[in-house]
């Protein structure tokens, strides 16, 4: 899966900030490769499902996009 990743320089580091439009809140940082791989991390980690506790009589189901 591809993601539209925006990078920034930062003038206050003179690293780059780097966020992901699409997931609010996915932002991270570093040198231009760092920066990559620690968005790209970042974004796995903010796909990874979290543990729910269900209702009794509730159902989970998976949906398939794109």
């Amino acid at each position: 899966m591809k993601w539209r990743v925006v990078l920034e320089p930062d003038p206050e580091t003179g690293d780059w900030a780097v966020w992901c439009p699409e997931l609010p809140g996915c932002v991270s940082a570093g040198e231009t490769e760092e920066a990559l791989e620690n968005i790209r991390e970042a974004i796995e980690l903010y796909l990874e499902p979290a543990p729910v506790k269900l209702a009794l009589g509730a159902i989970i189901r998976e949906v398939t996009i794109g």
